[in-house]
């Protein structure tokens, strides 16, 4: 049995408006990035992992953690405004070799080498193209709600049958933390979720994504009790 090549890409632009300088931020004893870096090099599963970045601070950080840096991301690729699969097809092309692509945000420093593993192995045990991770929602949609300037609430998702909260079906959320695709697969769809993408589901405990520092606060808890 051919061992299929898998790539980690760890995308880390230099700018961040969120919270200046995220990436490469102290955060429980070392840079955010490291991290995921340490995660994905003690992958059983990965046959390399980069890192994808505009900046020259966080490619020597990230060099520092065991990661790989083999190009510097163009600056066109680094806008507030980029796609998001912009700078995996850049990252590919520097790897036509590779079969499968694996994309770990630096902002889930609480998924671990095993969620890594899990989730590859979940997604060849199911002959799956696409598999992206997923945690129970916080929130359940079936009771949120929309407020117009009159601060009137109106159900977001009106259902009758779920007039109770343990009613309601349970949902789930993209927590921010694995993206795996066929290479082939990717470069047809040109985007990591599609209609046959299956759910790889993580604990909420692992599944914090930092957006803002009440995020980061959380994270930096979290990752202090593991220790």
């Amino acid at each position: 049995m051919t061992i299929p090549k898998i790539l980690g890409i760890i995308p880390a632009r230099g700018g961040s408006k969120g919270i200046p300088r995220k990436n490469i931020k102290q955060i429980a004893g070392k840079p955010l990035i490291s991290w995921t870096i340490e995660a994905a090099l003690a992958s059983q599963c990965l046959t390399s992992v980069i890192v994808s970045t505009d900046d020259a601070e966080i490619a020597g950080i990230s060099k520092s953690a065991g990661a790989s840096v083999p190009f510097l991301r163009p600056t066109d690729l680094a806008t507030d405004h980029s796609p998001g699969t912009d700078p995996v097809m850049h990252a590919l092309d520097f790897f036509p070799e590779m079969d499968y692509i694996l994309l770990l945000q630096p902002t889930s420093p609480l998924r671990t080498n095993y969620d890594i593993d899990a989730c590859i192995r979940f997604a060849m045990e199911n002959h799956s193209k696409s598999v992206v991770s997923v945690c129970e929602s916080q929130e359940n949609p079936f009771w949120m709600f929309y407020m117009n300037e009159s601060f009137k609430m109106s159900k977001l998702l009106d259902r009758e049958e779920f007039s109770r909260r343990q009613d309601s079906p349970k949902t789930f959320s993209l927590n921010g933390s694995l993206y795996f695709s066929e290479v082939k697969y990717f470069r047809e769809k040109k985007k990591f979720i599609t209609e046959d993408t299956l759910a790889f589901l993580m604990s909420k405990e692992r599944s914090v994504d930092i957006d803002d520092m009440i995020d980061w606060k959380l994270a930096e808890t979290l990752l202090l009790e593991r220790k």
